[in-house]
């Protein structure tokens, strides 16, 4: 019994020191519940759509010119997490956009989204994410 505890801890133990700590730690970082129609109205209001196709919503087409080839929503294997949407809104220069044409996703090496970070409320920003986890399935990947 005591060796099985003790595999126990070490497992606990190697993980937690595999997580990124300190300030950029994820570590308590918890949005409150947001209204998803609120939400939906704020994506219209500020926009987005006119950059990125919103899947699964009624929105008018993207005028962006090039296009974003970033949708919004649809399926995906995993489910992005509170934080990922908010760094991807707050700071979209901190990763851009995996497996597209770089000149579609960045211009001078920086994201080409807007900057909302002086436009949009936190409140604003709570609703975005809620509806955003509206608008994605996740669909595990074919075995």
């Amino acid at each position: 019994m005591r060796s099985a505890w003790g595999y126990v801890l070490a497992v606990v133990l190697a993980s937690s020191l595999a997580c990124e700590s300190g300030r950029r730690s994820s570590s308590g970082f918890r949005l409150p519940e947001g209204d998803v129609e609120r939400g939906r109205a704020a994506v219209l209001e500020l926009k987005c759509h006119a950059c990125h196709d919103v899947v699964g919503a009624d929105f008018p087409e993207p005028v962006a010119d090039p296009p974003v080839p970033v949708p919004l929503g649809g399926e995906r294997p995993f489910a992005p997490t509170d934080g990922q949407f908010v760094t991807a809104i707050i700071n979209p220069s901190h990763s851009l956009a995996y497996g597209y044409l770089r000149e579609l996703v960045e211009s001078g090496g920086e994201s080409r989204m807007a900057n909302y970070n002086e436009i949009m409320t936190v409140e604003q920003l709570v609703d975005i994410v809620a509806f955003l986890h509206s608008i994605y399935v996740v669909t595990p990947p074919a075995t």
